[in-house]
């Protein structure tokens, strides 16, 4: 039995071609992005399956499955001999670089964010230009960044250089020693992205309500039980967001490191992008490479998802909820 319309019921069937099509056109850039996204992923996941090789023809690419990632064999003295990415040394030496290197940016990108943010929450003339100053780090590019430090860290010429002599420190060797290496890194990684967690915190900062702030004022807290207690959890998802984003792009990190030591001195900042980079172009095995980048993947994702969590539970808990 044939359904009867409503009154003021729209018809479906009767509206024009192009409203029917207006769905459509809004998934169509998501659909478009997505693709884009998953054709890489996919040839990523299929390669690493393979032989792939610069080296080689395309026309000799064969599947060697999962060999790439773990392997069996005969030694020549008749002993078993485990291969492929899970029992290679350089990939776990890469794993705790990267974990290292990720910690250190995101946690001291954090506590200098988060001291300039309360520092700058005022809305004054100096306030105002200071903001805008410490903006510039943002807008240079890494390599351009690695430049200007190489130059300030200068043993003969570095300003910086010239302060610790002040103090007695001479000839300090910087990304030169594999002990100073991830040091100078995250150095020049906390120029450059401090003002981006600086942005989201000051934001978050200024977002919040004024009320509970002045009944603590009138019923005489101190400033630290304020902060502890009104002003940290109420910041803790804006926190949470910075922390996601520069989290996620440390873990990836390769220009800054690239341009400073290529991974060296040794293989002291050797991270999971710098070996997978490496493999790939200069040893030319694709196939060797990939898994890298696919691990890397998957640890920034089950990263991602935690925060994710944790940024949710604690909006609403501000929100009350």
């Amino acid at each position: 039995m044939k359904r009867q319309q409503a009154p003021g019921e729209i018809n479906y069937n009767e509206l024009p071609r192009h409203i029917k099509m207006r769905p459509y056109y809004i998934i169509a850039p998501g659909m478009l992005i997505l693709i884009g996204i998953m054709i890489p992923f996919i040839s990523a996941i299929i390669l690493s399956l393979t032989n792939a090789s610069y080296r080689l023809p395309i026309d000799q690419w064969r599947f060697n499955w999962f060999r790439n990632w773990l392997s069996f064999g005969k030694a020549p003295d008749g002993s078993l001999e485990i291969g492929g990415l899970i029992a290679d040394p350089d990939f776990y030496h890469a794993a705790l670089i990267t974990f290292l290197y990720a910690v250190s940016a995101t946690g001291t990108q954090l506590l200098l964010g988060l001291g300039i943010a309360f520092l700058l929450k005022k809305d004054s003339r100096y306030c105002r230009i200071l903001k805008v100053v410490l903006m510039f780090p943002l807008m240079v590019a890494p390599a351009i960044a690695v430049l200007i430090w190489q130059l300030m860290l200068s043993n003969s010429v570095g300003i910086v250089e010239k302060m610790l002599n002040i103090f007695g420190i001479f000839n300090f060797p910087w990304a030169a020693s594999p002990k100073t290496a991830m040091f100078t890194a995250v150095l020049i990684d906390s120029w450059v992205n401090t003002p981006f967690m600086l942005l989201l915190i000051l934001a978050g900062i200024q977002s919040l309500p004024k009320s509970p702030f002045e009944a603590a004022q009138v019923d005489g807290a101190s400033a630290w039980f304020t902060f502890k207690t009104l002003t940290l959890p109420m910041l803790k998802p804006f926190i949470y967001i910075a922390v996601l984003f520069r989290l996620m792009a440390a873990m990836q990190e390769f220009g800054i490191i690239f341009a400073l030591t290529k991974g060296g001195p040794g293989n002291a900042l050797m991270n999971i992008s710098l070996t997978s980079y490496l493999t790939a172009f200069t040893y030319k095995q694709v196939g060797k490479a990939l898994p890298y980048l696919l691990i890397l993947w998957f640890i920034v994702n089950k990263s991602a998802q935690f925060l994710v969590t944790k940024q949710r539970k604690y909006a609403k808990e501000a929100a009350g909820l």
